[in-house]
């Protein structure tokens, strides 16, 4: 249970974090000094405050202090008692003091500020640090997806039964929190909770019966919020009263949310503070001078709070939303925001998330017909996935606010829409290049049309044959290729049947890697390798077939999956057709993406077991006598032709693992592709290598950046080719490789080049 109370200050980049949870900086002073160096190096706090058993603060201790008194005193030793070390002097600031005050102190390079109560205990540390807070280990920030709660309320309608069933369907939303209430009816309203007479107003009365019948009893409570913990969500309570805040503490809950209705209550909210818990407030039905006020009493009381933006109508009117008003509550606090709605659907709440609403509270129900007011403003269960759903699509839109980047997906679109500088007439290298010289066309391979006026005037570097593209290295300098690379394995490169010969030319290589498109199935093999080669030979297997069919061996779709199978039976019987103009390879990698994408999301694991199972089945089918199949390591969101897709296979070092065991087959190791995979999964891409090593033939080495940027420039990205070196070494010795560099054989092949010249010197540190 996180106990952290933060409150959040600016001061320029930096926060002060005020933290109630200052075990990691006290040191009781028996201690040694050895215990208390011990301490700074396991806690990384830099400063330590010695208290005595009542936790009064007696004086702080660095390492500084430390050395300091080993120079000034021979009799100095790590059993000397820290009360003989530390600083007696120690400055330490009131719990009452004024935010500003601690900023001050932190500019003037202290490291933690000790705040005190009028007794002299310690009571919290003041630090710099990020802008968040923490509720039952779960990150609050500006930076981290908003924290959404589904607000059951009393949407049980008294039903301990129904209230799991409103539990279990929140958790299969995916929400972070499931929010009850609970109040102690004879301590607010008095005759048992029950104050139904005559004298009350209607309204009143209504409300009240309601509470009076579906209240659940604190058992109960208890009961869910166990029930709660058991399905993998955090429960949160609201305390209607001082007696429900003391029961909801003795259980122990990670934090709590104050209703509107009490958002003035600061006997209440300085009870809440005192927990040293986080609190998420709801600012429905108060003035802007009640929000200064109140907002300025919860910095008084150092407590860690959240604000969240609302309109306590049922229904709120669109109108009466007002949620301009978010970046306002923001300025006041320099904390984090949210949105608690009350209005019907959920188009407001996603607008609420693009203007920095860091938590989400939203009522649910299973029937909007039910008795009560907060029915008829609540979601249905699946009107919660969709917006649980929708908040994550529009987070991950959101991107960044620095300096645009071209996605895959443009760049993509970029080759085949653009356009590019090329030549009007036959230029020789050595020739001044004049406007009359040069046109623009497609496609947007080349150098882009507004870099055409660096190229008026310059000197062409190469013989440039008319209508050829020019490309950046004629005006940044071509990357030459090397007569011979030094590997400690075999080295090729990706080529198609057109560019095979000339890519090959005055270069030394181990191996050639054909790239197949649907259409070289039916190519004539001597109008592209005339003569027998000294090369060896791999081959990859197209994704697009006739028809728009892509390839997938795990399809759901029986004849889809037939349809697969003979497609790929004809790429084998085309790879042995090919294999006898390259008989030093007796028997090819066959690289292969199997299939298992989805365009609407990922698969469940139990799908995932049945995709892999029908994989095998369909690989049963093949005949593959001649060649090694090699599948590809895939990427958790590639690139298709028709978009981008969800893939559910060969993306977990565990799964292929277990598939390679179970049926034999082996795997091409697609670097960019898992670099991918273990960026969005949080996976080490090196241990992840080492797992699959066993079963890995032939390898793709290139780059990537992120979850989606695949096969950049080698180099540019988020591998460390130095380390992954070393590790080929010893998990992959003479396995060979190709440098698969998205458009690499552009000009000439420039990008393989340049990968290969990167890898060379990587590899041979």
């Amino acid at each position: 249970m996180e106990d952290v109370w933060r409150k959040n200050i600016r001061e320029g980049e930096k926060i002060v974090i005020i933290n109630r949870r200052i075990s990691a900086y006290i040191v009781p002073l028996f201690s040694s000094v050895r215990h208390a160096l011990e301490k700074l190096e396991s806690s990384k706090t830099k400063v330590l405050f010695i208290v005595d058993e009542y936790n009064k603060l007696l004086g702080s201790f660095t390492d500084g202090d430390f050395r300091r008194k080993v120079i000034e005193s021979e009799g100095v030793s790590l059993q000397t008692p820290i009360a003989d070390l530390m600083n007696r002097a120690c400055f330490s600031v009131p719990l009452d003091v004024d935010n500003s005050i601690i900023e001050d102190f932190l500019k003037q390079k202290k490291t933690a500020v000790p705040i005190i109560d009028e007794s002299g205990h310690l009571i919290a540390v003041a630090a710099l640090g990020s802008q968040f807070i923490e509720i039952d280990g779960r990150r609050i920030s500006a930076e981290d997806p908003s924290y959404l709660i589904a607000e059951i309320g009393n949407n049980h309608q008294g039903s301990i039964e129904m209230a799991k069933q409103l539990v279990d369907l929140a958790v299969e939303a995916n929400v972070d929190c499931v929010k009850f209430q609970m109040r102690t009816m004879s301590s607010l309203y008095g005759e048992g909770g029950k104050n139904t007479s005559s004298g009350e107003d209607l309204g009143a009365e209504y409300t009240l019966d309601l509470l009076s019948r579906f209240q659940l009893k604190d058992e109960e409570l208890y009961e869910i919020f166990d029930y709660c913990k058991s399905q993998g969500v955090t429960p949160l309570c609201t305390p209607w009263d001082m007696d429900s805040l003391a029961k909801l503490e003795h259980y122990g809950l990670p934090g709590y949310k104050v209703a509107s209705a009490d958002f003035t209550n600061y006997q209440l909210l300085e009870a809440i503070a005192a927990t040293g818990k986080p609190m998420i407030c709801s600012t429905g039905m108060s003035t802007e001078d009640e929000i200064n006020k109140t907002v300025q009493f919860l910095q008084r009381k150092k407590a860690a709070f959240i604000l969240l933006h609302c309109n306590s109508t049922y229904p709120t009117p669109f109108k009466d939303v007002n949620l301009k008003y978010l970046p306002t509550l923001k300025s006041k606090t320099n904390g984090l925001v949210g949105y608690s709605g009350h209005e019907r659907g959920w188009a407001v709440t996603i607008a609420a998330v693009t203007l920095g609403a860091c938590v989400i509270e939203k009522h649910f129900t299973l029937d909007r017909n039910l008795e009560g007011n907060d029915h008829k403003v609540s979601l249905l269960p699946d009107e919660l996935v969709s917006m649980v759903n929708d908040i994550r699509a529009v987070e991950e839109s959101m991107g960044r606010s620095d300096a645009r980047e071209l996605t895959q997906g443009e760049l993509i679109n970029r080759e085949v829409l653009a356009k590019s500088v090329a030549a009007k007439r036959n230029i020789q290298k050595g020739d001044l290049i004049s406007a009359k010289d040069l046109l623009i066309k497609g496609p947007g391979k080349g150098l882009q049309p507004n870099r055409m006026s660096e190229l008026i005037g310059s000197v062409c570097i190469r013989d440039v044959e008319e209508g050829a593209l020019f490309y950046d290295s004629d005006l940044d300098g071509m990357v030459e290729k090397k007569a011979q690379y030094a590997f400690n394995r075999p080295v090729g490169i990706p080529v198609r049947y057109h560019d095979f010969q000339e890519l090959c030319k005055d270069v030394e290589l181990d191996f050639v890697e054909f790239h197949l498109s649907y259409k070289d199935l039916e190519v004539k093999l001597a109008n592209f390798i005339p003569e027998v080669s000294t090369l060896g030979l791999a081959i990859h297997a197209p994704e697009l077939f006739k028809g728009d069919h892509l390839l997938d061996l795990a399809s759901y779709d029986f004849d889809y999956r037939e349809h697969s199978i003979k497609e790929l039976q004809k790429v084998v019987d085309h790879s042995n057709e090919v294999k006898k103009r390259f008989p030093k390879t007796q028997s090819p990698a066959l690289v292969l993406n199997a299939g298992g994408w989805n365009s609407e999301g990922f698969l469940t694991p139990e799908q995932v077991t049945e995709k892999y199972q029908l994989l095998a089945q369909s690989l049963e089918k093949i005949n593959f006598t001649g060649v090694t199949l090699a599948i590809q390591t895939m990427p958790p969101f590639p690139w298709h032709f028709g978009g981008q897709s969800y893939h559910n296979l060969f993306v977990s070092a565990d799964e292929i693992v277990a598939f390679c065991e179970a049926t034999g087959f082996k795997v091409c190791l697609d670097v960019s592709h898992t670099m991918m995979a273990c960026n969005y999964y949080g996976w080490d891409l090196y241990e992840f290598i080492e797992k699959i090593s066993p079963y890995v033939v032939h390898m793709h080495i290139v780059d990537a950046k992120g979850s989606d940027g695949e096969g950049i420039t080698v180099g540019e990205g988020d591998v460390d080719f130095k380390k992954l070196g070393r590790l080929l070494d010893k998990s992959l010795p003479n396995v060979q490789f190709i440098p698969e560099v998205w458009q690499g054989h552009k000009n000439a092949g420039e990008g393989f080049w340049q990968a290969l010249n990167y890898l060379e010197k990587a590899f041979n540190i």
